[in-house]
């Protein structure tokens, strides 16, 4: 049986390589997770704005003044909670970014970018919940983060995405992606 390139994967680095072919069926399940997290952001970002049932006005007073003191960031949380001014920014900032970054990964669209802002929050959210103990170190948040940057690393908006249309679009005789180059650490 014959391996095509659309579906083998290699992957070399200097101490380990990797060429495994990939199940077809591997697509549907990063599918999957793009959706599932962008569904959990978006109901997230909604849950503080009080627009589901069971949200509640998002203040993150409460949290950042409430950090355990073994956390590494604990001191600047404090300081942050302190500011009146830096308070209101947060509370509008978190969630409307939850819902960028939600609404983002359920069309697929600057999915590397909203990878990359899913996994920033949830090292902040890592951080200020850290209880200094090594087996708490394992809690859902750090799974979260992983995700995020696995979403980014597969290029998650390519399949079934904005992103993979968006990669395609040509402006005059160079695809987008060629004329901006900065443009695949976006898209994808």
């Amino acid at each position: 049986m014959a391996t095509t390139a659309a579906n083998r994967s290699g992957i070399d680095t200097r101490s380990i390589t990797l060429d495994e072919k990939i199940h077809p069926s591997s697509a549907w399940f990063v599918l999957a997770l793009r959706l599932v997290m962008g569904g959990m952001m978006l109901v997230a970002g909604l849950g503080k704005l009080a627009i589901v049932p069971g949200g509640s006005a998002f203040d993150a007073a409460g949290f950042l003044g409430n950090v355990n003191a073994a956390s590494p960031v604990a001191g600047v949380y404090a300081a942050m909670a302190a500011n009146p001014g830096l308070i209101e920014l947060i509370n509008v900032v978190i969630p409307a970014t939850q819902l960028m970054i939600g609404i983002a990964l359920l069309v697929g669209a600057f999915v590397r970018l909203a990878a990359l802002g899913g996994a920033l929050q949830m090292t902040a959210f890592y951080l200020g919940g850290w209880e200094g103990a090594w087996l708490a170190a394992f809690d859902p948040t750090l799974i979260y983060l992983v995700v995020f940057l696995a979403l980014g690393a597969l290029g998650a908006g390519r399949i079934l995405g904005l992103d993979a249309i968006l990669e395609r679009v040509t402006l005059g005789d160079q695809p987008l992606v060629e004329r901006f180059p900065a443009s695949k650490y976006l898209l994808g």
